[in-house]
């Protein structure tokens, strides 16, 4: 599966495999076929996201940035 709606050529699809979760941003580990992708994000969009290890995702990669998708 890959996102549609986002012009991101580089999707990564995956489960996390930890969190490090800080107070205001927190540190997104997905396992993919690729390897480990790491994303940091706020610490809200975690709670808003639902993401837990485990959850399912698809790492979107542009530039030095790695946005995470719930799928």
């Amino acid at each position: 599966m890959s996102i549609q709606a986002i012009n991101v050529r580089n999707q990564f699809k995956g489960r996390i495999k930890a969190i490090i979760e800080g107070t205001v941003v927190s540190e997104i580990d997905v396992e993919t076929p690729a390897g480990i992708v790491t994303s940091v994000i706020t610490t809200r969009s975690v709670k808003d996201l639902g993401l837990v290890i485990g959850t399912e995702v698809v790492a979107l990669v542009k530039a030095t940035e790695v946005s995470i998708a719930k799928i």
